[in-house]
């Protein structure tokens, strides 16, 4: 695995919550990037290492006027900040104006990030917080460079409909058209779905079943607990055995399923980074 990029559509948060928890509990060495091209949510939520706060110029802004003279996938780590529970963190920008200073540059940042996994001297695996996409959003050029493209939505009847009709307009624009559930066209398109734990499952059922025949070429790879409790433990906002919440437990099962389905290629496990002040936002 390389790159692996989260987003929603419009009426489905959670994508930046559900990446610092996959982050959180990822099997190896892994960077979250926030690359919301409306703002990153991070540094006005987490504390970091050091125990102040993050600093805002040192991140997707301050890469800016770097990729622009080329960009080496171990330069990232020049805009890394660690969180106070030891994630590693590209602290997005500020606000959607700031995005300006990246234009032209995402397809050399989705190279870089997916480049990261093969470097000598730091390899890590990249999750990126996509944050909300539309078809204009420029985070979509970071889209064919990933391993592995996921989705978040909850499960009110017009969120799935939408990452339904979002899962096929990405087929269509990434691999052409649609492929069917079994497409071992990359990116891969999954599915992941904040939900209840008690119906968890026969939900992802449906949404996979309405996938396969509307012929997205995508398919649900996992649920994620909806746990606005556990969500305030990962963002330091309450106390609590994080490892032990709903949130993280489901975000294991999710990163371990995604492991055996697509990881053959990942080196051996070496550490997760579960810590009750790593971060989150909505």
């Amino acid at each position: 695995m390389a790159l692996i990029a989260l987003a929603a559509d419009k009426g489905s948060p959670g994508v930046t919550t559900a990446a610092v928890a996959l982050a959180a509990v990822w099997p190896r060495r892994v960077l979250l990037a926030e690359t919301d091209p409306a703002g990153g949510d991070l540094v006005y939520r987490s504390a970091a290492a050091h125990g102040g706060p993050l600093n805002p110029n040192t991140g997707m802004l301050s890469i800016a006027a770097t990729a622009r003279r080329g960009l080496v996938p171990d330069q990232l780590w020049d805009h890394v900040q660690p969180l106070s529970g030891g994630l590693e963190v590209l602290v997005g920008l500020g606000i959607a104006e700031q995005a300006a200073g990246l234009a032209g540059l995402w397809p050399t940042l989705g190279h870089a990030f997916a480049s990261l996994a093969d470097s000598p001297n730091a390899p890590a695996d990249v999750i990126a917080d996509c944050g909300r996409i539309s078809g204009d959003t420029p985070a979509v050029d970071l889209f064919p460079h990933a391993a592995l493209v996921l989705l978040i939505s909850r499960t009110e009847p017009e969120a799935i409909a939408r990452v339904r009709d979002r899962a096929l307009a990405l087929a269509n624009k990434l691999h052409g058209g649609p492929r069917g559930a079994a497409s071992l066209a990359t990116p891969l398109i999954g599915v992941i779905l904040i939900a209840d734990t008690n119906s968890a499952g026969k939900i992802a059922g449906q949404v996979n079943d309405m996938l396969v025949h509307a012929q997205t070429g995508a398919r649900v790879v996992g649920t994620i607990a909806d746990d606005p409790a556990g969500a305030d433990q990962l963002a330091g906002r309450k106390r609590g055995r994080l490892e032990k919440s709903l949130l993280i437990r489901s975000a294991r099962k999710v990163t371990a399923d995604l492991y055996q389905q697509y990881g053959a290629a990942w080196s051996v496990p070496t550490h997760g980074q579960v810590s009750g002040h790593a971060g989150a936002g909505a």
